[in-house]
């Protein structure tokens, strides 16, 4: 398919945060000796986030081994899981006041349960530290449903995990090892072993998927039990990733934020710089007014 334009559109060119946090973040996490996603995934709303006092934490270390198109974390060879990482990452979100905490990670596939037991630990030091909400982004497992279960056993608040794209672009965009009906799989195993976890997903807009194709997929997850949903714009995070083929104007994404509502997504988040945790707590405050109200 042919890329788009070098050049990106006004609507993609933004003013770079300063002051506020933004430089005390970045020191927490280094002192800390963390990853986050915002930073490895070249993520457009980092500065905003970090000048905020959020992040995304990304576990079980920082090189991938998939060889995801879409993606610039480094791939190769891992580094053993550190087990100190939780105790750090909840006083970690302690010092920075987090009340919503969404935690992902690299795929692991050189381990046995893909990192499951290291989120779960996560995920415990987090609340008892902090008390706040727990969001995880775990990897696909590699199909692993007793290492999905063991997750879901920890009772997260948000159980999200990324469609990316429509089926037909998976090899390209996921590669080959990721497959579309286990990513429906593991929405209705989290409905279904744990009602009251909240099931989330996120696409990306602009890689060749067509209006039609991804109808079809919003329908499949809603049929899956996914109820939130992001659409955001792909943009090429390094020269050796998947180009982009469009970019989307943000009237389309308004559009397609209204279409994903009326089909039955409980909250959407639609927009050229949306991200899958990018106001994250959002998504989980306006749910809990629902249920209370």
């Amino acid at each position: 398919m042919p890329a788009a334009p070098r050049n990106l559109p006004r609507w993609l060119k933004r003013n770079v945060p300063k002051g506020g946090s933004l430089a005390g973040t970045e020191r927490l996490i280094e002192t800390l000796r963390l990853h986050t996603v915002c930073e490895h995934a070249k993520c457009p709303n980092r500065m905003e986030c970090y000048a905020n006092k959020t992040a995304t934490f990304l576990l079980l270390g920082d090189v991938c081994t998939r060889r995801c198109g879409f993606c610039s974390v480094a791939k190769g060879k891992t580094r053993p899981v550190d087990a100190d990482e939780p105790r750090r990452v909840a006083e970690a979100a302690q010092r920075l006041g987090l009340r919503h905490v969404v935690l992902t990670c690299v795929t692991r596939d050189d381990l046995p349960d893909g990192g499951a037991e290291h989120f779960c630990r996560t995920v415990a030091a987090v609340r008892e530290a902090t008390g706040a909400t727990v969001e995880v982004l775990p990897s696909d497992f590699a199909g692993n449903a007793a290492a999905l279960d063991r997750l879901i056993a920890a009772a997260p608040e948000v159980f999200n995990h990324n469609t990316e794209t429509v089926p037909r672009l998976y090899p390209s965009v996921r590669g080959r090892k990721a497959d579309y009906r286990w990513t429906l799989e593991m929405f209705r195993r989290v409905k279904r072993l744990s009602p009251a976890t909240r099931t989330k997903t996120g696409l990306m807009l602009g890689l060749g998927e067509t209006e039609e194709e991804l109808l079809d997929t919003l329908a499949d997850l809603l049929d899956a039990g996914c109820e939130l949903l992001t659409l955001g714009q792909y943009l090429q995070p390094a020269a050796g990733c998947l180009p982009v083929v469009r970019y989307v104007p943000p009237d389309e994404f308004h559009a397609w934020g209204e279409t994903a509502r009326r089909l039955g997504f409980r909250h959407v988040a639609s927009g050229p710089f949306v991200r899958s945790s990018y106001h994250a707590w959002k998504m989980v405050g306006r749910a809990s007014d629902e249920e209370t109200g």
